[in-house]
């Protein structure tokens, strides 16, 4: 998880613990602002923060905004930037223009929106919180905008109201310990997902080989059903033995994940395809499966094949 992405936790840690809190989130940005649009600060009313709304140049302005706010109970839109003369006094002189919007816990962003936002969080739930313009109603939604969750994409809405997304933390599951995956499995963090490998092998699943990481030693259907199958967790089958990949792959078919990549040649799919299909499996069912996996990027190397598999699922993953 991004270290800035706990937000909503700590404001409920805090209030939680008697303090009053402010939450800041980003909801417009222009030019090279430095923080994407749902970036969220944490303040509270003793002047803690935690988090960034822009990497550092408007904070403290930010911070005194939100103990008005705290203190009158009413929410603040603030905005900066190099055309305002205001800007260059906090710091914002860079070029780019950020809108803030600050919601104190309580008046505004009600506490039980936040508890239940944060166990949705907990339990891998994708929900948004929907703020209307002023110090309107906030509300939690589970559906619609689909195209938001699925782009990660917090934003305003034709109607005035802030759209901000939360969804679980990317996760790729690795099934199979083999030299690829060493370079997948830093690739993957890098780009944003939580790398989990499952290998009941125990010279190819070793500490020694990825140090660190955390490996199952289950068999592969039983590993992947253990960590989980949902809407925001990548499938990459690596063993190349039908006996480990297969069982993971029946499980991964009917199950919500974005991506399945299996390693193989176009003759050993074939083969795939005849086995699932004998299992009972659709065509539609099959077809989820990216076989050859990875992008045809000409890649030759495990680490030019790892560069492949992540570059397809990220595309499956933000074109669909």
């Amino acid at each position: 998880m991004d270290r800035f992405d706990n937000m909503p936790e700590i404001a409920l840690d805090w209030h939680g613990a008697g303090r009053k809190v402010a939450l800041a989130t980003v909801v417009q940005t222009w030019g090279s602002a430095p923080r994407r649009v749902g970036s969220q600060l944490v303040i509270s009313g003793d002047g803690a923060i935690e988090g960034s709304v822009s990497g550092g140049c408007v904070e403290g302005d930010v911070v005194l905004e939100a103990l008005e706010a705290i203190e009158d109970g009413k929410p603040r839109m603030l905005e900066y930037g190099v055309s305002d003369g205001d800007a260059f006094a906090v710091g914002l002189a860079c070029g780019g223009t950020i809108r803030v919007m600050v919601e104190p816990i309580g008046p505004v962003l009600p506490l039980d929106l936040l508890q239940e936002l944060v166990a949705a969080r907990a339990a891998r739930e994708k929900v948004a919180v929907v703020s209307p313009p002023g110090d309107g109603p906030r509300r939690l939604v589970r559906a619609g905008f689909d195209d938001r969750f699925r782009m990660d994409r917090s934003g305003f809405e034709e109607d005035g109201s802030f759209v901000t997304v939360h969804n679980p933390p990317l996760r790729m599951l690795i099934v199979g310990a083999v030299h690829i995956a060493q370079a997948l499995v830093p690739m993957a963090r890098l780009a944003g997902f939580d790398p989990l490998l499952v290998e009941p092998r125990p010279a190819f699943g070793s500490p020694e080989r990825f140090p660190g990481e955390t490996i199952l030693d289950d068999w592969p259907d039983e590993g992947v059903r253990a960590l989980g199958l949902d809407a925001r967790t990548a499938l990459v089958l690596l063993t190349h033995d039908p006996k480990l990949d297969d069982p993971a792959l029946m499980e991964a078919l009917r199950s919500e994940v974005f991506y399945v990549g299996a390693l193989g040649s176009t003759r050993t799919h074939a083969k795939r395809v005849d086995r699932l299909t004998a299992a009972g499996f659709s065509e539609a069912e099959i077809a989820k499966i990216h076989g050859p996996v990875g992008l045809d990027i000409g890649a030759a190397s495990p680490a030019e094949i790892a560069l492949s598999i992540l570059a397809e699922a990220v595309k499956v993953l933000r074109k669909g």
